[in-house]
This record gives C-alpha cells, sequence and structure tokens, in this order.
C-alpha cells in the first residue's frame, strides 16, 4: 500500500479508492457524502489532499 505522501497534491477518486482500499461505489458514496471539500472539474471529481488527510485524521482519532 502506498503513503498518502506518495500521493500527488491532488486526489481523484480512483486514489481514495486505492488508499483506502475500498471499492468504486463506496469512494463515490464518500466523495459525494459532504464529509470534505470536493472540486469538480467536468467530470471528474478532485479532492485537495491535505482536506482528506485532515478529514482522516478527524475521523481516526
Amino acid at each position: 500500500m502506498k503513503r498518502l505522501s506518495e500521493y500527488p497534491d491532488v486526489l481523484n477518486v480512483k486514489d481514495i479508492k486505492e488508499y483506502l482500499n475500498i471499492c468504486n461505489d463506496k469512494a463515490y458514496e464518500l466523495v459525494h457524502s459532504g464529509q470534505f471539500h470536493i472540486v469538480k472539474v467536468g467530470r471528474r471529481i478532485l479532492i485537495y489532499k491535505k482536506v482528506f488527510q485532515d478529514w482522516l485524521e478527524g475521523n481516526i482519532s
């Protein structure tokens, strides 16, 4: 499993799926849940790594 630091500064749904080891449906459910800010560029969904990391730390502790 790759460390979060090895991912680019802007993540996509595939990166989230891979990092959390979840299926596509769960990854899309998560990014659309409103738990963290996403950026839509056309049909692409992007998440800043810092936002995702902050969300992870808030859900772990």
